[in-house]
């Protein structure tokens, strides 16, 4: 395995940790991070565990971080759950909470929290560079972990079946799991009475996005707001070809028997900008939550940020609503309760703040301008800006000019909006949050959203927009 080399202490590095470390979205401490992992809210405490390389900023040595959090938003870094070997990457799964101890990994008194990951085998002596899912075991609320004597529990002589989200369906009382054969563009849903012994139930897919890989599903029930009814959904991660080029994440709706899901109208995107990815929900929560990798494959590897590379996306509630015929997905972000009231003055400078929360309507032809500029040491002061645009009947999400560091394409983000929205002259709600260049928009009261990073100019923000606007300063 490869060793950590790099010197954090180096005056370049301290300025771009300072200037791009962001406060309500989790970074690991000094080590690389992709999918989130396991995310499960168990006796009141949050735990995110994470695609982690332990030894440095590049992917590779993939393991699995740990974070936990009371909050959802102020994160404390755990030590390493899951070590990878030389031989086996512990790829993306699900944790879940074993509370009838149907798996005997624990007791009736304790029953375990169970991991269930992908063993990722790299010319093993045994499984080849197959991939298959694997067990973990924590009887201490997830402080440690044990890998299963039995590994791997679920083989299908493939490469590529991998990201294992499991749950307990109390109709049939068993476990369910959703993987996928990534390169068939196919969800596989097994079933168990105690998460070591797996049965093929059923497959699903190619079905809407294929120009990309699949990766890390996600299957869970929802009601509809206003009614009755629910509904299942399923989520998708697609490595490339995504509305804003790129990896993304697909959603589709429809139902679930235990065994089956069947889809009942064409698929969605679930965010329309090029920054959320491989976004699974909490296991043990009432209500929906879902966190997502705020980076995407085109550009992650060249992320400019030291010593630290990439960071979640901000943890959001999730609501099944009517979008006319449809149903529609809307998001609702989880945010600090304190926030402090800023006077946005056109070009005036903002009190600095942890992150931002920034409101306005938007006029067909109206736009929200983000400026950073940064101190002229004499010379040209550098600048940066981030331009939303409403032109009839979507968002433009300009950042062509937003980075110091472009990593990213330069093409403006395009947005649709909702055939509600669109159609009327009203305002369009904008809801914006900035917290050190990492930027997530919602507007149609959530049901659209759009992640990006940036990487801006070191200075104070300022707002400009052709509609009132009110600014929040978020305290982490």
């Amino acid at each position: 395995m490869s060793e950590n080399t790099h010197d954090p202490s180096s005056e370049v590095e301290a300025a771009q940790t300072a200037q791009w470390r962001p406060s309500l979205h989790f970074t690991a401490r000094d080590t690389w991070l992709n999918d989130p992992n396991g995310l499960i809210t168990h006796h009141g405490v949050h735990h995110l565990f994470f695609q982690n390389n332990p030894y440095g900023r590049e992917w590779g040595n993939m393991s699995w971080g740990h974070a936990t959090s009371s909050d959802y938003l102020s994160w404390t870094e755990q030590p390493v759950a899951i070590v990878g070997t030389p031989t086996e990457g512990i790829f993306s799964g699900s944790v879940v909470f074993d509370q009838l101890n149907t798996s005997g990994l624990g007791t009736a008194e304790n029953p375990p929290l169970v991991a269930i990951h992908t063993s990722a085998f790299e010319s093993d002596p045994t499984w080849g560079n197959q991939q298959g899912q694997s067990l973990a075991v924590s009887l201490d609320d997830g402080q440690t972990w044990t890998r299963f004597a039995g590994n791997p529990v679920l083989m299908r002589g493939s490469e590529n079946f991998r990201d294992p989200k499991v749950f307990w369906h109390t109709p049939t009382q068993r476990w369910v799991m959703v993987a996928v054969e990534a390169h068939e563009r196919q969800v596989l849903v097994h079933t168990s009475t105690n998460l070591v012994e797996w049965t093929l139930a059923s497959s699903f897919g190619p079905e809407g996005s294929t120009f990309g890989i699949w990766e890390c599903p996600d299957l869970f029930e929802m009601p509809v707001e206003g009614t009755s009814e629910s509904r299942w959904v399923m989520l998708v991660s697609v490595g490339d070809g995504a509305p804003a080029g790129g990896s993304g994440m697909q959603w589709f709706v429809g139902d679930f028997d235990g065994e089956v899901f069947t889809s009942q109208q064409e698929s969605r995107w679930l965010d329309h900008g090029p920054d959320l990815y491989a976004g699974v929900t909490f296991s043990g929560e009432s209500e929906t939550t879902l966190i997502g990798w705020m980076s995407n494959w085109l550009y992650a590897r060249d992320s400019p940020t030291r010593p630290w590379a990439s960071a979640m996306t901000l943890p959001r509630r999730l609501r099944l609503r009517r979008d006319g015929d449809e149903l529609a997905v809307a998001h609702v972000p989880l945010l600090p309760t304190v926030a402090a009231e800023l006077q946005p003055d056109p070009g005036e400078a903002l009190d600095t703040a942890d992150a931002y929360r920034i409101t306005t309507g938007l006029d067909d032809g109206g736009a929200l301008t983000l400026r950073r500029v940064g101190d002229s040491g004499g010379g040209e002061p550098a600048s940066s800006e981030l331009v939303i645009r409403r032109p009839g009947d979507r968002l433009e999400i300009d950042r062509s000019r937003a980075s110091v560091t472009a990593v990213h394409p330069e093409a403006p983000i395009v947005v649709p909006l909702p055939r509600a929205a669109s159609a009327t002259s009203d305002p369009v709600d904008l809801v914006v949050i900035e917290d050190h260049g990492l930027v997530e928009v919602f507007t149609a009261d959530g049901l659209v959203s759009a992640s990006l990073q940036t990487f801006p100019v070191d200075g104070p923000l300022r707002v400009e927009a052709t509609g009132p606007v009110r600014v929040e300063g978020l305290s982490a």
